[in-house]
């Protein structure tokens, strides 16, 4: 008896022993790396992805290849199409009223939570390279920050650390994918997981190319939005705008034209200072790609309308360019995921913080709730989880990605956040319920551009704004029949329930969302 419970003993501390070798051997799933890259003002229409006419011109193949490996989100929305608040709302998941950052000259307030400081919680290692924008830097939520001074410049930038700031030799995308991949390289603790913010400048205004993509798309004719001569009627907030593109850029800073022919001297440029920050050598690069562009143009007699379509392409020409070294940047990246063993274990999110127009409604810049600048671009691939080559239908918004990124690194989300994790919809899961409605809201007024502060609800079909500061306006738009938003319904007939039924629909979202107008 006593000999058979010692055989007994002994069969059980095997079979512990050998459970315990199996366990510790078997593969441990790890909590994903998250990097995520967010451009400054890049509309989705530049983006190939997407299949606009104009970035097929102008393909963007590497940022595609985000989509091919994993999922494009065809209506991804803003908050507050500002580059801050934007960023704020990305990191807080919450709404600008709610974070405390509504319009650029606010300043960020870092003691409250935020996405990296939940990460940090969890075991991972956070970074920031880029852009900040959010008043002063990022001292709190990140092991390691390297950012640009205020907007950033383009051509040698300052770059501010915990310990100076240094001017840095060079172009500010290649600069700050340099310095991405050496924290990636030689920077973090590689027994950690990581989150990593690559923050573009580019490609915010003046759209100044790398000198590689000077004349890249000088020869191409870039397809005019329908909209581009709109008069704005029935529009009052949109006639009142300063941020058309033949009437309001400035043609030295913006355009790069100069006061004549034979003289390289810029027109109307009221921050001379940055293309100052340039050396003698690359000034001489510039004017010596940018002198026979003007200089064709001295020899011209264009009049009001021509001159108008001269900008148009101008403007795009160095947009696109300026994406282009972007997009050489993200493969850059990806490359080096896949070249050390990286790829597979890490979420790669690309997206802006709003959109941006590129001459639809006569505009550059952003600001309005109209399509072309509420609604971004966001691709995320996640090999061997996020199935490769989808699209998705469902409405989002930067509200939602800090609690799609805790999701995904099994990290509980607070619950004074304000999205919905979407990692459901990335995972082919099938969701009974999802939002039939965002909301949105713009407050910088007065401020550059005068674009009135309004406030809107956007359903599946339907669009309401409020333009409510110094002018009690209201728009309303069938998305359905009326894409390009230039017939306002509000007030016509036979619109009086759908009125009621979205102003109801906006009430509740403001209830639900803790603001008060």
């Amino acid at each position: 008896m006593v000999f058979t419970n010692r055989i007994n003993q002994i069969i059980l501390l095997v079979f512990v022993v050998m459970s315990f070798a199996c366990s510790a051997t078997k593969p441990v799933k790890k909590q994903p790396n998250i990097i995520l890259i967010t451009s400054d003002d890049h509309a989705i229409q530049a983006i190939s992805a997407y299949g606009h006419g104009i970035s097929q011109i102008a393909p963007t193949p590497n940022i595609d290849r985000i989509a091919a490996n994993g999922a494009v989100f065809n209506k991804a929305y803003c908050t507050n199409s500002l580059c801050g608040p934007s960023r704020a709302t990305i990191l807080t998941g919450k709404f600008s009223h709610i974070n405390g950052f509504t319009r650029n000259r606010d300043k960020f307030d870092q003691n409250q939570p935020t996405l990296p400081k939940y990460l940090q919680a969890a075991g991972y290692e956070t970074a920031i390279v880029g852009k900040w924008h959010l008043k002063g830097v990022p001292t709190q939520g990140f092991d390691y920050w390297e950012v640009l001074n205020d907007q950033g410049e383009y051509y040698n930038p300052d770059f501010i650390t915990g310990k100076d700031t240094v001017m840095n030799h060079g172009y500010a995308t290649d600069l700050i994918m340099d310095k991405s991949l050496h924290w990636l390289k030689e920077g973090r603790d590689k027994d950690k997981p990581f989150m990593l913010m690559v923050q573009n400048k580019a490609p915010h205004r003046n759209w100044w190319p790398a000198e590689r993509h000077y004349n890249m798309y000088d020869s191409v004719q870039f397809p005019v939005p329908d909209t581009y001569f709109d008069d704005y009627e029935g529009r009052e907030a949109s006639a009142k705008q300063k941020m058309n593109v033949y009437r309001d850029m400035y043609e030295g800073h913006d355009l790069k034209m100069t006061i004549e022919a034979g003289v390289d001297s810029f027109r109307y440029d009221p921050w001379p200072h940055l293309f100052n920050r340039a050396t003698d050598e690359q000034k001489e690069t510039f004017w010596n790609a940018y002198r026979p562009i003007n200089e064709a143009f001295h020899k011209m007699e264009l009049n009001d309308k021509e001159l108008a379509l001269w900008k148009y392409q101008r403007y795009l020409q160095d947009y696109m360019g300026t994406i282009a070294s972007v997009d050489e940047n993200v493969g850059r990246l990806l490359d080096y995921l896949k070249e050390n063993g990286l790829e597979e274990n890490t979420i790669v999110i690309y997206t802006s913080d709003q959109g941006f127009y590129l001459g639809e409604h006569g505009f550059f810049d952003k600001r309005f709730m109209y399509e072309e600048s509420f609604r971004t671009p966001l691709l995320i691939q996640y090999p061997g989880q996020v199935k490769a080559g989808q699209e998705i239908d469902k409405m989002v918004q930067n509200l939602d990605y800090a609690q799609t990124i805790l999701d995904f690194c099994n990290v509980n989300q607070p619950e004074d956040m304000q999205g919905l994790s979407f990692k459901p919809l990335l995972m082919g899961e099938k969701v009974d319920k999802w939002r039939d409605a965002l909301y949105y809201h713009f407050y910088e007024f007065p401020g550059f551009h005068a674009v009135r502060r309004h406030y809107g609800v956007r359903t599946e079909r339907y669009k309401l704004m409020h333009f409510y500061h110094k002018m009690d306006v209201w728009e309303l738009y069938d998305l359905q029949q009326d894409p390009s938003e230039t017939n306002n319904l509000y007030g016509k007939p036979g619109y009086e329930e759908i009125t009621r039924n979205l102003k109801k629909r906006l009430a509740e979202l403001q209830e639900e969302y803790k603001e008060t107008i």
